[in-house]
Order: C-alpha cells, then sequence, then structure tokens
C-alpha cells in the first residue's frame, strides 16, 4: 500500500491511543514471483478501461482529467479523448499485479520501485511484460526516515535495524540513501512489516519496539512519532528522542511515481495509450491553472477537492487529506516526462532509477534476477497536443543569499556537520589552482548524482588549506600581525580553491549535458581552522608525516538538509 487513508485520523489515533497493545507481527518478503502465482490472461473485452489509483496526490490531477469522476464524463478532458474509463482506487499493490495479469485492466499504478520490484512475475508471459508510459509525479516531502538517538547521518545506520513496508515505496527510497553514504542493504538489518499505514503492522508500530533503531514511512507517522518533527518528547504518542533524518523534501529526486501498461496492449491499443498520456498532462496543467487561481474559480476548486477526497479517502468531508497529499507531490508535465524518459545524461533518469532499483533488489533478495523493463518509445513532440507548458525552464530553488546568512552562521557556530546527510573530500596537490576534468571527474560525477538526487538539500564545497607555512611562521615566533596575515592569505586561498572546484564542477556538468542549480551549492573557505591532523589548543597540530601534511589540503563536499530553514528556499 502507498498512503492510506485519513492522515489526520492517523494523527489522532497516535495523540490519542499511544502505544499498540501487542508486539508487531513481522513477515518475510520473498520475490513476487513467489508470491504470486496467477497466470496471464487474454485482456477482457467490452466496458469501460479500468485504471488503478492509489491514495496518492498525483492521482487528483487523473481524477480531474476523467471529469472528477470515477466513470470518464463525456466534457472531460479523457471524455473528449473519446475514451471510456473506470478509475478503481488498489493500494493493495499485490491485488493491483493480480488483476493485471488477468486482464482485468491493462494498467499498472505504482512507483519506479514497486514497478521493478514486479518485474520478474510481470514478465513471466510476454503479453504482461511492463512498458513505462508516464511519470506523473516526484514525492516532495510525503516519506521519511524517522531515527533513535545516536543516528545523525546516514552513515550511522550501518549495523542498525531499520523496519521496511514489504512490497512498498520505500524498499528503494532505503537502498538509495544507503548507497550515498556508501553503504549496502547488507549493512543494514531489515524488519518488514505488512501494511504503510494506519494499522497495527506498519513501520511506525514497529518503530516504537526496542530494537528497531530505524523506520521508513510517511510523513503523517513520521511527524506524529517526532512530536510534530522536531524531537520526539515521549508523550502523545511521540517516542522520545525520535527525529526524522531524512524525507524526500530533501531527498526529492528518488521516489517517482508511474504508470505501466501491458506490452500487449500497447501494441494493439498504441494511439489510445497516447491519448491517455496526453490526457493526463493536460489534467496536470488544469490543476495548476486551478491552484493557481483558486479564489476565482472556488467553486470549480471545491468540487475538485471533494471529487478527490470522495474517490481517494471514501469521503467528499476529507478535504484536508486531499488538500495535504497533493502537497506532498511535485507534478514533472511534459518537460519532466521528455527528460525522464529521453534524457541520456540526466542522473535520475529512467534507465538509471531502473537498474538502481533491480540492482538493489536482487542483492537483497526482493528480485529473484534483473527483468526486462521497458520505456514508451513515444514521440513527444506528438504529445504536444492541447499543452501550453512545454518548454520546461527550471528556476532556481533557493535564495542563495539567505542560504550563504544559514551556512555562515552554522560555519561561525561549528555547526556545519549539523543536518549533514553525506560528506565525501577529494585532494589537491601544493600550489594547485586548476581542478581539472581529468583527475576529478569520479568525484564531479558523485556530486552531479547527488545534486539530482537531494535536490531539496544544500551542498556546501568547503575549502581546506596546508596550515605548515603558519606553523613555521609561529616557530620563528614572526609578529601577532605576520601570523594574522598568513592565516587569512590561507583562507583566501582556501576559498579560492572551493570556488575553482564549484566552477569546474559546473563547467562538467554542462559538458555532459547536464544543468546544475547553482543556487543548491554554497562555497566556505576554512583555511587552517580545521586541518585534517587536528587542533593542538587553538593552534593546529603539526603533521607528522608526508602523508598528515598532504591530507590536510582538500575539498570537503558536504550535503546538508536545510528542511527546518524553510526561508531559503523560493516559492513555488
Amino acid at each position: 500500500m502507498r498512503r492510506q487513508r485519513l492522515f489526520h485520523a492517523v494523527f489522532l489515533l497516535f495523540m490519542l491511543c499511544g502505544p499498540p497493545a501487542r508486539a508487531v507481527q513481522y513477515v518475510d518478503a520473498p520475490p513476487l514471483a513467489k508470491v504470486i502465482s496467477a497466470a496471464a490472461e487474454d485482456i477482457k473485452p467490452g466496458g469501460p478501461v479500468r485504471v488503478p489509483l492509489i491514495t496518492w496526490g498525483g492521482d487528483e490531477a487523473t481524477i480531474l482529467a476523467n471529469g472528477n469522476a470515477t466513470q470518464t464524463a463525456p466534457d472531460s478532458i479523457f471524455g473528449k479523448k473519446g475514451l471510456k474509463l473506470q478509475l478503481v482506487r488498489e493500494d493493495d499493490f499485490k491485488k493491483q499485479i493480480e488483476s493485471y495479469l488477468r486482464g482485468e485492466t491493462p494498467y499498472l499504478r505504482g512507483t519506479m520501485g514497486m514497478v521493478s520490484m514486479a518485474s520478474e512475475v510481470l514478465g513471466r508471459d510476454p503479453r504482461t511484460a511492463p512498458v513505462i508510459i508516464y511519470q506523473l509525479t516526484w514525492s516532495n516531502g510525503g516519506d521519511c526516515l524517522v531515527v533513535k538517538p545516536g543516528i545523525k547521518t546516514a552513515k550511522d545506520l550501518k549495523g542498525k535495524t531499520v523496519a521496511l513496508q514489504a512490497y512498498g515505496p520505500h524498499v528503494d527510497y532505503l537502498a538509495k540513501v544507503l548507497a550515498d553514504a556508501g553503504l549496502a542493504m547488507s549493512d543494514v538489518s531489515i524488519k518488514w512489516v505488512k501494511d504503510l499505514t494506519g494499522t497495527a503492522e506498519t513501520p511506525a508500530e514497529a518503530f516504537r519496539e526496542d530494537g528497531i533503531d530505524a523506520a521508513m514511512m510517511i510523513i503523517p507517522d513520521g511527524m506524529a512519532l517526532t512530536s510534530g518533527g522536531t524531537a520526539g518528547t515521549g508523550a502523545e504518542g511521540s517516542v522520545k528522542g525520535a527525529e526524522i533524518l531524512l524525507s524526500t523534501k530533501t531527498a526529492n529526486r528518488i521516489i517517482a511515481d508511474v504508470y505501466a501498461v501491458r506490452a500487449d496492449y500497447f501494441k494493439s491499443r498504441r494511439t489510445e495509450v497516447e491519448k491517455f498520456v496526453n490526457g493526463l498532462m493536460q489534467g496536470e496543467e488544469q490543476l495548476a491553472d486551478l491552484l493557481k487561481n483558486k479564489s476565482a474559480r472556488m467553486k470549480e476548486y471545491t468540487e475538485t477537492v471533494k471529487a478527490s477526497a470522495q474517490i481517494l479517502f471514501d469521503s467528499p468531508a476529507a478535504t484536508a487529506d486531499a488538500e495535504s497529499l497533493r502537497a506532498d507531490c511535485e507534478f514533472v508535465g511534459f518537460a519532466g516526462n521528455v527528460k525522464f524518459f529521453t534524457d541520456p545524461n540526466y542522473p535520475r533518469n529512467f534507465l538509471n532509477l531502473r537498474d538502481q532499483t533491480q540492482n538493489a533488489f536482487v542483492k537483497l533478495g526482493l528480485l529473484g534476477r534483473k527483468s526486462p523493463l521497458a520505456a514508451a518509445d513515444f514521440s513527444y513532440d506528438a504529445l504536444k497536443d492541447g499543452l501550453r507548458n512545454t518548454a520546461g525552464v527550471e528556476a532556481p530553488k533557493f535564495d542563495s543569499a539567505k542560504v550563504a546568512g544559514v551556512i555562515q552562521r552554522k560555519q561561525q557556530q561549528d555547526r556545519l556537520a549539523e543536518g549533514e546527510l553525506f560528506s565525501f573530500e577529494v585532494f589537491f596537490q601544493p600550489n594547485q589552482n586548476q581542478f581539472s576534468a581529468d583527475l576529478y571527474a569520479d568525484a564531479f560525477n558523485k556530486v552531479i548524482e547527488l545534486a539530482s538526487t537531494y535536490g531539496g538539500a544544500v551542498i556546501t564545497i568547503e575549502g581546506h588549506s596546508d596550515p605548515m607555512g603558519w606553523l613555521q611562521a609561529k616557530k620563528r615566533q614572526e609578529t601577532e600581525m605576520a601570523l594574522n596575515q598568513i592565516k587569512q592569505a590561507a583562507k583566501n586561498l582556501s576559498l579560492s580553491r572551493a570556488n575553482a572546484v564549484r566552477e569546474s564542477i559546473m563547467t562538467f556538468a554542462a559538458a555532459k549535458g547536464v544543468t546544475l542549480d547553482e543556487s543548491q551549492f554554497a562555497v566556505i573557505g576554512h583555511g587552517i581552522t580545521k586541518p585534517k591532523s587536528g587542533l593542538c589548543g587553538d593552534d593546529p597540530c603539526p603533521p607528522k608525516t608526508e602523508q598528515a601534511w598532504r591530507d590536510n589540503m582538500r575539498v570537503e563536499f558536504r550535503i546538508i538538509q536545510l528542511e527546518a530553514e524553510a526561508s531559503v528556499f523560493k516559492p513555488l
């Protein structure tokens, strides 16, 4: 299941009821090919085409495109294209797969990770091999990793036990976070649970138990466990000391929501599938326009939200839940689909996500083997019909001045490690001022990957200088003024080197056809204040070996989440 019913009710359940009366029942998670035995059948003829939905904000655009109804309204976006659809909410992914195999629907709705997890069972028959046709959204705040005290960075997860929903949307999320921290899935112990939220068999409930160090969950559950997103007090259903280590507000390019279609249906009804995809794009644009002009179109807006509440939550009164769902996702539209499916240089494209998720699932035992998972070979120029937003120019996501202010304050308070998710270093030679791609390609590629995955995080590029010149001057008993001048020169040099690294990364990315958001990067010059050889009192410790001396000449990359500093993000 993805995100289930009534997020506010879940929060109230935590507040009023506290911990469950019995222990969580953990489950096994064998490959879906061993769990699902349904044989593939031909598509059932006649009647409207069943299209699955899940309880997620991205599906609200689909509902709008269908005329705010489960059965296609004749004057809706889909209706005007001659489509006759029946929208059916199904959060149990295994049930979706079984319906898909039996030919009751040609479509499958899930995340890239979920479809990858099912690729082996879906590919047993060539008729049901999945073709990914559309990306609806990225999760942008709706999912999180909650940890207990003592876990401050992703690297600290090594050796810990993590609760995770079996076959759910967070398996690839955890795999990616671990990989970016230099860890493998085998570096953690996983406890699988049956449900995602709203029952006694969820990651949130497992997190309460001794022996569970961390859990992947939806954000309402994470907020409840951490006393509103701060640190759990132990009262009102929270867990004392619990914190959100990382959410998809920062890791906003990990969970991609998609539609797939059966290969036989795509081959025989390609024109109809293209109309469906174009209708989804038009639905996204109409929803965005409705939100932008909500005050002037309040009647339409209310009808749309009520329809989404009814279809996704079984109650037209659950409008707050529908609005909350929508706020947690980022629609990608036409431009995002072109980028996701056709840009070979985009680090978070379809092929990269497919390979990353399948590799992780094979190692974890959730897939017996890597299986075919294709993308539709659309001509996107032909899909522009009726669309307005086809340019896809992205504005900077951060207010650079405010980011600089936050980083400067953290630096002054020696709190740069606060909020750190990942870090790594590159080293340079004495008197080096150029950082060419032939020497630093691996590091630059890693920066591009992290910047693309954690689009809501700030990346600091921190230069450090060799303190030997200052130490030698102090040994010669130079004046305080001379020592201060050497220290300032070292700081200036470290800053210029950090700037040179940033420029080299931007140039390197541009040469690969990747556009980085320069506002995401903050440059810092530490000079000799944080030598690798450590501090002896207030002074740098003299390096004892040549290697220790060389280790001081470095640039450090740090990926920092600033979710608490909401003002650094420009409003969308």
